[in-house]
């Protein structure tokens, strides 16, 4: 493959892989029982990063059309902590850019409105781009208008036209989703007003290494993003980055800011430190990564042994969280329901399906009550606090909790 940045040939010296997961369905293509009687198709796993330009990739080895289908079963919403960050993002934003009723606001991937919401509560004009159907209507139900369509540059222009020129667009956990980033991003150009702001929220991938959060790679994840590779990006299409800021969210994210070149916005000292920060780590050489497979591999073992061991003592362990990070951990270990009774799960979306791969299903959160299991494995992580608590009741017939990434803890 190239790089769908630079178009730089990868894969011809064994640096260029960043770490192979082997193979695997799609994340978030949960089954039904009818499902159960078919065979599930399985796309390579294999991440490569760019010695030129830094971008770490998978190849759309399926179209991502297909991924983010009417299907699609992540919904925001059903993350209260997530719902908090939505609401103190949008505060902090309309007091940093001065917003008011006279100002209009895009978000790109807009899901079922959980962001938006806070916008439209403080009179601000908005509009949602999504283009999974489900999580459109559900946005449209609460009252967001929302645009159904892929987003890039030909359909930026559309709304243009349709809708005016936006002073701040938002983009969270979207810019790894998208196989071709430069129309993605030309996207933004031009849908930003002359001294519009853009924000990109990501996992960082200096933390997808340092913590070992293999588990964040899944097809839907085409790009894993430094701000090195981000920044380059939005200068080939005349955005500068001028702020960043680091988040806690998804096991450690960035959220950058950008404007048009043209609006000479000056670059605060937070964006030379990453930058040093970054280098000093080798992001864009191969050491950076040299670890990882190593590390991956250890996760996946520890994993197997801890539920083997838990079995064959007459312990029951179920899991939390239907998330899609679970799911490449789970195929990744080939752990299937004789280790792992099921998954229970609050959005009512994916309850009564199966995992993808695994085929392990999805109950409610009740479930936990009735199983009364040994043991928690809580898939999403970097909810595990949230979870925990919500949880609570499980210490009462003497359950724990496990995590597995990005090493495994039971506690």
């Amino acid at each position: 493959m190239n790089c769908r940045h630079c178009r730089t040939p990868l894969g011809r010296a064994p640096s260029d892989t960043f770490v192979d997961l082997g193979a695997a369905p799609p994340s978030n293509a949960f089954l039904r029982e009818a499902d159960l009687l078919r065979a599930e198709a399985h796309f390579p796993l294999k991440v490569f990063a760019c010695p030129t330009c830094a971008l770490v990739q998978v190849d759309e080895v399926q179209r991502h059309d297909l991924l983010f289908s009417d299907d699609y079963v992540y919904f925001s919403s059903y993350s209260r902590s997530w719902l908090e960050h939505a609401r103190r993002f949008v505060g902090e934003a309309v007091d940093r850019l001065g917003l008011d009723a006279s100002s209009r606001v895009l978000e790109v991937a807009s899901n079922d409105g959980y962001l938006l919401q806070y916008v439209r509560e403080r009179g601000i004009p908005c509009v949602g781009v999504e283009p999974t159907a489900g999580t459109a209507r559900v946005a449209r139900e609460r009252g967001i208008d929302t645009v159904e369509v892929f987003f890039g540059r030909e359909s930026a222009r559309a709304l243009v036209a349709e809708r005016g020129r936006f002073d701040l667009t938002v983009a969270n956990n979207v810019l790894a989703h998208v196989p071709d980033i430069d129309d993605f991003v030309a996207g933004f150009a031009e849908a930003l007003a002359p001294t519009g702001s853009a924000s990109f929220e990501f996992p960082h991938l200096l933390e997808l290494v340092a913590m070992n959060q293999f588990d964040t790679i899944y097809h839907e994840h085409f790009s894993y993003l430094s701000l090195r590779a981000v920044e380059r990006i939005l200068a080939a299409h005349g955005l500068a980055v001028w702020d960043v800021e680091t988040l806690p969210t998804h096991g450690g994210s960035l959220r950058v800011w950008a404007s048009p070149v043209a609006a000479a916005r000056e670059a605060r000292p937070s964006v030379a430190r990453l930058r040093a920060r970054e280098a000093a780590a080798g992001v864009g050489t191969p050491g950076f990564h040299a670890g990882l497979q190593a590390a991956t591999e250890r996760v996946k073992d520890d994993l197997l042994a801890f539920l083997i061991a838990e079995k064959r003592a007459g312990r029951r362990v179920v899991g939390y969280g239907a998330a899609a990070k679970g799911n490449t951990l789970l195929n990744f270990a080939g752990v299937r329901p004789d280790l792992l009774a099921f998954v229970a799960d609050a959005s009512p979306h994916k309850q009564g399906r199966f995992l993808p791969g695994s085929r392990i299903p999805v109950r409610a959160p009740e479930a936990l009550r009735e199983a009364r299991p040994d043991v928690v494995l809580v898939l999403p992580w970097n909810l595990r606090e949230e979870i925990v608590g919500q949880l609570a009741f499980v210490r009462a017939w003497g359950g724990r909790f496990a995590t597995a990434v990005p090493t495994l803890q039971v506690f």
